[in-house]
């Protein structure tokens, strides 16, 4: 069957022809994605989607034209449509309105890019349920967004909104919230923005602007997490203590005047206790404690040295730094640093001065930077339980990194990786995994059995091209995540029944 003749498939527009310049997107993936429905292109350094992509499902393959036999298998009429797109992690400083020929999309994953404006055509993907658009540089959103009435998930954080959107209530089915909207510009959240969101568990709204919250706060009665980190709020609504599910109340970074210092220490039970034993009372403005409650906000200071100093944290993040000025480090001399948050910056190396504090730190963030490798004195801490490498620029790990035989936690999301670093096999103490959004191909499920505490393993959005069935002897593993790859068996349908079920088919395949 050639392009010219009469098929559904056919180009139905007339002279089109891709430019000689396009971006190229391995022939295998395409064929594949044609197959499973899902096509993974995060960290291929894309400045454009290829027309290949948005056509995926109009246009025939290539090879169709070629006067050959087809197997049932690759039967290129009978492909799937597409229903997951990974575009994260590239340089896409705009989308197509060609998007609108994928309307089976159920999945749209471009954060981490350079977006600064979304295609009205996105309004046409009815089926959406889950959009992360993050780490953009959007500064509105296009009302059409609004029409997708699907969506369950949506994730707006780091971007440069100025508001939140009045349209966002029209999404009445948001539910695996995950409600994102921290790292922008916001000023103001309103009753209209809470009215239709009585269903979301989590609301991010850290390191914005927002100067209070309204009392129709209380509408959100299924709310578990209020991260309200970094803002401009001096008091909060009583009203807050009535929300029956929540379980964490952040307000760090806040010029909170009427609560006192100890009480917030205390954290957020005791907070909330606070909060509903004030309801009855008349406000008697401002009291005594506001000297107790003074803080150095982020804002007004280079280095917070509230948090050095209290809860022994070197906080330096989101400064677009390029290095870490020694008078950071020389501002914690002395004092004995269990946690280092040095993300959001422009690192392009780990700071050898963060050996400052190897006999004491715990926890490590070099998120959103741009390192290419991991220096040997992030190896000397050898008392670190977590560490996060996510959104960097990283394709290996030091085999050093076995000396970190304390370490729980690693997340190594959206970054370059094509083989799963060896070292992590040596650290018998981890107990979760993160590494998706990378190229991965393979996993050594003999060596990771030798992991006995590993409970959580995230590979989603990789390129494994077969799953090992003696992964299923991952007896531990509580949570495996492998949607987003290549790969044929086990199908999406086990896959979406969980861990158990994936585990289960995995066993039941090694040989014998």
């Amino acid at each position: 069957m050639s392009r010219r003749g009469g098929s559904r498939f056919a180009n139905h527009r007339p002279g089109f022809q891709p430019q000689a310049t396009e971006p190229a997107v391995p022939a295998g993936l395409i064929k594949t994605a044609r197959k499973s429905g899902q096509l993974n292109l995060s960290n291929r350094e894309l400045s454009e989607v290829p027309q290949s992509v948005w056509r995926i499902n109009v246009d025939p393959p290539e090879e169709s034209h070629l006067n050959v036999s087809f197997s049932a298998s690759d039967r290129w009429w009978d492909q799937t449509n597409l229903t997951k797109l990974i575009l994260a992690s590239n340089k896409l400083q705009c989308l197509s309105e060609d998007i609108q020929l994928l309307p089976a999309l159920t999945v749209l994953d471009v954060h981490d890019n350079q977006l600064r404006s979304l295609p009205y055509a996105i309004g046409q993907l009815l089926n959406l349920q889950k959009l992360n658009i993050s780490h953009n540089k959007l500064k509105e959103l296009p009302d059409k967004l609004w029409n997708l009435s699907s969506l369950k998930t949506l994730h707006l954080h780091h971007n440069e909104l100025e508001q939140i959107p009045e349209g966002i209530g029209q999404l009445v089915h948001l539910e695996d919230l995950e409600l994102h909207i921290g790292n922008n510009q916001i000023e103001y959240l309103g009753s209209e923005h809470l009215k239709n969101l009585s269903a979301i568990s989590v609301l991010e709204l850290r390191d914005n602007k927002l100067k209070s919250l309204p009392d129709e706060i209380l509408l959100l009665q299924n709310l578990e997490r209020l991260d309200l980190t970094n803002n401009d709020i001096s008091s909060l609504p009583y009203v807050l203590g009535n929300l029956p599910k929540l379980k964490s109340l952040l307000v760090e970074g806040n010029p909170l005047r009427t609560i006192r210092r100890d009480i917030i220490n205390r954290g957020t039970q005791e907070l909330l206790k606070y909060l509903r034993s004030r309801i009855e009372e008349q406000p008697t403005g401002q009291d005594d404690s506001c000297s107790a409650t003074a803080m150095t906000l982020p804002s007004e200071s280079r280095i917070n040295m509230y948090t050095i100093g209290t809860q022994k944290v070197l906080e330096y993040s989101d400064r677009k730094a390029i290095i870490i000025p020694d008078e950071v480090f020389d501002a914690s001399d002395g004092t004995p640093i269990t946690s280092v948050n040095l993300s959001k910056n422009l690192l392009t190396g780990v700071p050898f001065r963060i050996a400052d504090h190897k006999a004491t730190v715990t926890d490590v963030n070099l998120g959103f930077n741009k390192l290419s490798s991991v220096s040997l004195e992030l190896c000397t801490l050898e008392h670190l339980i977590h560490l996060d490498l996510r959104n960097n620029l990283l394709t290996s790990l030091p085999m050093e990194i076995k000396r970190l035989q304390r370490m729980q936690t690693v997340i190594l999301s959206c970054n370059r990786f094509k083989e799963f670093p060896d070292a992590l096999y040596h650290v018998p103490t981890l107990e979760t995994v993160l590494i998706s959004n990378n190229q991965v191909g393979s996993i050594d499920a003999i060596q990771l059995m030798q992991l006995d505490r590993l409970t959580t393993l995230d590979m989603q959005n990789n390129d494994l091209m077969q799953v090992p069935p003696e992964l299923g002897s991952c007896i531990t593993l509580r949570s495996l995540l492998l949607e987003g790859n290549p790969f044929r068996n086990p199908r999406a349908a086990i896959l979406a029944r969980g861990t158990s079920a994936v585990l289960e088919y995995l066993r039941n395949r090694i040989p014998a």
